[in-house]
């Protein structure tokens, strides 16, 4: 007993409730963005410059302690007023009703696009921050050595040349890790399959059936089973594989840790599938329902996304902004060196995005017996219909209960 109430106080403190009677405190909680306090303290100080009434409390949480620490906080009666997060755990908040409602008058600077992905069940419970957008990094050495001439637009397209890649270069054309979180998820979006239903359709069939074609010829790694994309990078930085998917922040590792590679490296739009939208990841602030001022907060954050102070994040980490004025400044507009110029590709790539993968009750789960239904198909444990029949089985079971 003695432990839980010495649990207790502490939690008290840590969410403000502890503020003296009268004073508005803004408890606000940020995951691991300690390395940029200057940054979030000057948003601070100059808020409170301004409303005079107000003081914030900053609690920087590190990213592997979020959600459980969120998921605690919100079933009290005094959890955080401002809370960041990321979309998938947002979902399962706002599916459990611990999340105050955002009025869309509110989000009317905010991309439409990426406002209308962060709905669950058609409404908004979560105020974007700040958003990126997968890129293809290349190494033009390997790819002029391969002959060809054009940068492969569309999975198919990639699939087609990955075979003269590895005759041409000893290199594979690149390193899918499907089988990592919501990757297969995402692909499959790209193909407009986005229902659970659909998920054994024809159209899925056949794009498993794609990597599975890769997988057995060996003009993918054996590696793609199981490799994150960490793991793909230092795959590209050792020069072993010709693309690479991810952000533009891996232009400054592949710089620091692979110099000879960087200088070898240009970039273009992320790979798509059939339907032709781009993908994006975002993170987000939400409103707990139990929250002491939750006008406030939104008040608080509202001024902390604006647009001055989104570019300044910008400038700061490369990351994209859902502001939609700050996403239209000259600063994404600038080619004159690798990092604006994949700078400058995310940004247009955000304005595209529909249709966006909508985040569903057990998206977990979802996204884990997809992995597991890939790795049976490379395997060639059984027919692709049947592994995706099985799953469709599965996860109706699931959705059921």
């Amino acid at each position: 007993m003695k432990r839980v109430l010495i649990f207790l106080f502490a939690f008290l403190i840590l969410t403000g409730c502890s503020a003296k009677k009268g004073e508005k405190e803004i408890t606000f909680w940020t995951l691991q963005m300690g390395d940029f306090a200057p940054y979030i303290n000057k948003i601070i100080s100059d808020y409170e410059f301004e409303h005079k009434d107000i003081k914030i409390k900053w609690i920087d949480v590190p990213f592997s302690e979020g959600e459980k620490r969120t998921l605690a906080a919100v079933m009290t009666d005094c959890p955080p007023d401002l809370i960041n997060l990321n979309p998938d755990f947002t979902a399962l908040l706002a599916q459990k009703g611990t999340l105050q409602e955002i009025n869309s008058s509110e989000l009317s600077e905010f991309t439409p696009e990426i406002v209308e992905a962060l709905k669950y069940n058609d409404k908004n419970y979560s105020i974007p921050w700040y958003a990126t957008s997968a890129i293809t990094i290349y190494n033009k050495d390997l790819f002029n050595k391969s002959g060809l001439v054009r940068v492969p637009k569309t999975y198919k397209e990639l699939a087609s040349i990955s075979g003269k890649i590895k005759e041409s270069t000893g290199a594979y054309s690149y390193l899918p890790t499907i089988t990592e979180n919501d990757t297969m998820v995402k692909i499959l979006n790209k193909y407009g399959v986005s229902e659970v239903k659909d998920f054994n359709s024809t159209v899925s069939i056949n794009v498993f059936e794609m990597f599975k074609t890769l997988y057995q010829e060996g003009t993918i790694p054996p590696e793609t089973i199981t490799m994150t994309h960490r793991e793909a990078l230092e795959q590209y930085m050792a020069g072993k594989i010709v693309f690479y998917q991810g952000g533009a922040n891996f232009l400054n590792m592949i710089k620091e840790n692979a110099p000879k590679i960087y200088s070898q490296t240009d970039v273009s739009e992320q790979i798509k599938g059939s339907v032709g939208q781009n993908d994006f990841s975002v993170m987000n602030f939400v409103i707990p329902l139990r929250a002491k001022y939750k006008k406030e907060a939104l008040d608080f954050c509202l001024y902390l996304t604006n647009e001055e102070n989104q570019l300044e994040l910008a400038r700061l980490t490369n990351v994209i902004a859902t502001n939609a004025n700050a996403l239209n400044d000259k600063f994404y507009n600038d080619y004159s060196d690798l990092t604006s110029k994949s700078r400058s590709i995310s940004a247009k790539q955000i304005q595209k995005i529909t249709p966006a993968m909508k985040q569903k009750y057990g998206q977990k789960e979802i996204n884990q017996q997809v992995n597991n239904a890939v790795q049976s198909v490379l395997l060639n444990k059984k027919s692709t219909k049947e592994i995706l029949d099985d799953m469709v089985k599965n996860l109706s079971v699931l959705s059921s209960q």
